[in-house]
């Protein structure tokens, strides 16, 4: 059974930074993507980035190019999201998932799993 948890989520000024951690259990090797998900108050969930387990390779939305760095350490089972230069509407519940991803390792529909979620909140 596959368990995802997310943590480090908390609140912090615009322009700082965050580290978010998704400890995953039970992962097969059909897992093709992790990905990191948010969905502010009031809104639609958005993909936020994603990674393919086998190598690494990175992808990110628009929002978040260039401020954010996607990682895994397969070591540990984490999956990680640095998060630098943090803007108020960076504020959202933000959580990961494992599965399919699709293309981009964006696509929510193909992620079998998720975790419960972490708050981030970025104040002005």
């Amino acid at each position: 059974q596959v368990h995802l948890v997310e943590s480090g989520g908390g609140s912090v000024q615009a322009g700082g930074s965050l580290r978010l951690s998704c400890g995953a259990s039970g992962l097969t090797s059909r897992t093709s993507c992790m990905g990191w998900f948010r969905q502010p108050p009031g809104k639609e969930r958005e993909w936020v980035s994603g990674i393919v387990t086998s190598n690494s390779r990175a992808y990110y939305g628009d929002s978040v190019k260039g401020r954010f760095t996607i990682s895994q350490d397969n070591a540990k089972n984490t999956l990680y999201l640095q998060m630098n230069s943090l803007k108020p509407e960076d504020t959202a519940t933000y959580y990961c998932a494992a599965g399919g991803g699709g293309y981009l390792c964006s696509q929510s529909s193909l992620y079998d799993y998720w975790g419960q979620g972490t708050q981030v909140v970025v104040s002005s």
